[in-house]
């Protein structure tokens, strides 16, 4: 059974950083695409950012762009999320999540920017930014 644990939540000042990491038991790893998810009291989980497996191409939620950077550490087999200029909007539980079904891709497809491209998740750690 994979096993993905996030870390490096906080509670933060906007227009502070936060720095996420996931860990993933999978030696695996290298070879899925990763994504960062989010999800606020009272609303969906929704997509943050996903990164192929060699990293070489990523996608982001609009809001997030020129904030957020996802990256990977294969040989570590850790995620990460770099979050900058914090917003009072991105508090939220954030989960990082494992495709394992589809391998190696080129490019982050259309259906991983939605939870069912996912088939492994992580518990969540929580952002909290104040004003």
């Amino acid at each position: 059974q994979v096993q993905l644990q996030e870390s490096g939540g906080g509670l933060v000042q906007a227009g502070g950083s936060l720095r996420l990491s996931c860990t993933i038991s999978d030696p695996a790893f290298s070879i899925y695409t990763m994504g960062w998810f989010r999800q606020a009291p009272g609303k969906e989980r929704e997509f943050v950012a996903a990164i192929t497996s060699t990293g070489r191409h990523f996608e982001y939620k609009d809001s997030v762009k020129g904030r957020f950077t996802i990256s990977r550490e294969n040989a570590g087999n850790t995620l990460y999320l770099q979050m900058n200029n914090l917003e009072p909007e991105d508090t939220a539980l954030y989960y990082c999540a494992l495709d394992s079904k589809r391998g190696q891709l080129s490019l982050v497809i259309t259906s991983q920017r939605a939870t069912s491209g996912y088939d492994f998740w992580g518990r969540g750690t929580q952002v909290t930014v104040f004003p």
